[in-house]
C-alpha cells in the first residue's frame, strides 16, 4: 500500500546550493525581503528571483502560494520554486505552502530551502500529504517520489517536531487507501485483515463474526448484509495508552465496502462510486493508526460494521422488520438507507460494552447532507454542546470543513412507523437530519455524542489542497486533534 514520504531535516549549508540536484524551493515573505538562502539562489540564477519577487503577479499572488521558475541554477537543478510565505507562518498556510511545493515539484527530487523560516516541520507535513498517489492497480511499474530533503537551522528539532506530523500522514494515508480500494479487492474479510494487522502498533484488535453478532442480537446490522455472499462482521480495537481506569472516547464508523441500495437499487450511473461507502470505517481505523503510531497518551476504542449491502434471493426488503441490539423493533422502508442500520448495533455495542466518556460516529450517510453543504463540510450533529463545540474548534483549527446541523423533536416524529417501534427513513424533506434522529435512538441520554456525515467530504471528483482525486482522508486530523486537546494526558 502507499506509504507516506518521510522528508530528511539537514542543516542549512549554503555552499551545498549550488550542487543540488532535481528542484529547489525557496520561501519569501509577502515584503519581498531575500535572507541569506534566497540571495544565493537568486545569484546562482542571475537575478530571476529577485524579478520574480518585484513583479506585480507576485504581489498579488496569496501566501501559501507558489511560482515555479525553470531556471536551472546548475547542471543537475531543474528548476525552483518560490513561495511566498512570511516567516512565522500560520500552521494551515504553512502545510499549504507544502503541498503547493509537491504540486509543482511533481514528484522529482525536491531540495527544501528554510532559511530561517519557523513552522518547517508543518510544511513538510502539507508536501507529504499532497505527494500521495493511489496507484496499486496499475500494470505498469509505480514511480516513487523523489527525496524531499528540509534544510533548517536546526535539523533535530525540526525532525523531532515532525514526528507527530509522521504519525498523522500515516493515519490520512491508511485512511486514503481504503476508501480508494476497489470493493473486489476491500470485501468485508480483507477490510477485517487490514485492522487486524494494525496489531503490530500495539492495538488490541478483535473481530466479532455473524455467529458472535447473532448472539449479541445485532439483527439491524445482519439484515444489512444478509444478500451479500461477503460475511458481515465488526472489528473493535482498542488503543489503551492513558489510565487503565479512565473511560475510553469511542469512535464508531460505517463500513458498507459497496452499496447497491439493496433492493431499492441505486440507478446504475456512479454507483462504481459507492466503494468510499465505507468511509466512515476508513476514517476511524486512520484514527487508531494515528493514535498508536504516535503512542497517544489516552484511551480511545475504534468501532466498525463491515457488511456489503447487495440485492439477492436472501437480501432484506422494503417492509421488513428487524429487532436492533437495544431490543428496539424497526420497520425498513428503503433498503438503501442502510448505513443508519448498521451504526445503531455498533453504537448500542459500544456503549454497552466499554461505556464510553464520548462518543463520535461517522458515515457517508446520506446524499442530502451534500445538496446542504456541498463537498466544503461535513455536518456535525451531537446531543451534546460542549463535544460538538470541541470538534468543531478541532475541525476549525486543522481547516477540515465542519458545520453544525440541528436536530429536534419534530424531525424525530418524521420515524414514526404504523407496524414497529420507528422506520429507518423520515421521508425526503431533512433526510440528513432525520437519519441522525435516527442515530440518535440509540445513543444513551447520558452519552454524549456527535454523528459526523461525511458523504460530501469523503472522496472528490476534483482535486483539493492536500489530495488528488479520490480519496480525501477526511477527519483524520481533526479528530486527532480533538483527541489531543480534550482527552490526552500529560
Amino acid at each position: 500500500m502507499t506509504s507516506p514520504l518521510t522528508p530528511t531535516f539537514v542543516a542549512t549549508d549554503i555552499d551545498q546550493i549550488k550542487d543540488a540536484t532535481g528542484i529547489l524551493a525557496i520561501f519569501v515573505p509577502e515584503a519581498g525581503t531575500l535572507d541569506a538562502t534566497a540571495r544565493r539562489v537568486n545569484r546562482l540564477t542571475r537575478g530571476a528571483v529577485a524579478r520574480l519577487v518585484e513583479s506585480d503577479s507576485f504581489e498579488k499572488m496569496a501566501e501559501g502560494k507558489a511560482s515555479m521558475l525553470a531556471y536551472p541554477v546548475n547542471v543537475a537543478a531543474e528548476g525552483v520554486i518560490v513561495v511566498k510565505l512570511s516567516r512565522r507562518p500560520d500552521m494551515g498556510v504553512a502545510r499549504k505552502a507544502g503541498a503547493m511545493i509537491a504540486k509543482l515539484a511533481d514528484g522529482k527530487e525536491t531540495h527544501v530551502l528554510c532559511g530561517n523560516l519557523r513552522r518547517a516541520e508543518e510544511v513538510a507535513l502539507g508536501l507529504a500529504l499532497r505527494v500521495y498517489d493511489f496507484n496499486d492497480h496499475f500494470t505498469k511499474d509505480a514511480t516513487d517520489p523523489g527525496a524531499v530533503t528540509f534544510m533548517v537551522n536546526d535539523p533535530d528539532a525540526a525532525t523531532k517536531a515532525a514526528e507527530a506530523n509522521g504519525a498523522i500522514a500515516d493515519g490520512v494515508f491508511f485512511t486514503r487507501d481504503l476508501v480508494n480500494e476497489p470493493a473486489n479487492i476491500l470485501t468485508t474479510t480483507e477490510f477485517a485483515n487490514r485492522l487486524d494487522e494494525l496489531s503490530k502498533l500495539g492495538l488490541k484488535v478483535k473481530i466479532l463474526e455473524e455467529d458472535e453478532l447473532t448472539k449479541l442480537g445485532m439483527g439491524s446490522l445482519l439484515c444489512v448484509g444478509q444478500g451479500s455472499d461477503s460475511p458481515s462482521k465488526v472489528v473493535v480495537m482498542e488503543w489503551m495508552g492513558g489510565d487503565k481506569a479512565d473511560q475510553p472516547f469511542a469512535l464508531v464508523g460505517k463500513g458498507v465496502v459497496f452499496d447497491t441500495g439493496g433492493i431499492s437499487l441505486k440507478p446504475a450511473g456512479g454507483m462504481e462510486d459507492m466503494t468510499m461507502d465505507m468511509g466512515g470505517a476508513g476514517v476511524v481505523a486512520g484514527v487508531m493508526k494515528t493514535l498508536a503510531t504516535r503512542k497517544a497518551k489516552t484511551n480511545v476504542v475504534g468501532l466498525v460494521g463491515l457488511v456489503e449491502n447487495m440485492p439477492s434471493g436472501n437480501a432484506v426488503r422494503p417492509g421488513d422488520v428487524v429487532t436492533s441490539m437495544k431490543g428496539d423493533t424497526i420497520e425498513v422502508i428503503n433498503t438503501d438507507a442502510e448505513g443508519r442500520l448498521v451504526l445503531a448495533d455498533v453504537l448500542w455495542y459500544a456503549q454497552e460494552t466499554y461505556n464510553p466518556i464520548g462518543m463520535i460516529n461517522l458515515a457517508t450517510l446520506t446524499g442530502a447532507i451534500i445538496i446542504g453543504l456541498g463537498h466544503e463540510n461535513a455536518g456535525v450533529f451531537s446531543n451534546n454542546d460542549a463535544l460538538a463545540n470541541a470538534f468543531l474548534k478541532a475541525a476549525n483549527a486543522e481547516e477540515e470543513g465542519a458545520w453544525r446541523m440541528p436536530m429536534g423533536k419534530a424531525y424525530d416524529d418524521q420515524l414514526k412507523s404504523r407496524v414497529a417501534d420507528m422506520k429507518n427513513v423520515g421521508g425526503r424533506p431533512a433526510g440528513s437530519i432525520t437519519a441522525a434522529q435516527f442515530l440518535e435512538r440509540f445513543v444513551k441520554p447520558e452519552t454524549p455524542w456527535c454523528h459526523l456525515d461525511i458523504a460530501g467530504v469523503a472522496s472528490l471528483k476534483t482535486e483539493s489542497d492536500f489530495a488528488p482525486k479520490g480519496a480525501t482522508g477526511w477527519g483524520v486530523r481533526a479528530l486527532n486533534r480533538l483527541i489531543a486537546d480534550n482527552f490526552e494526558g500529560e
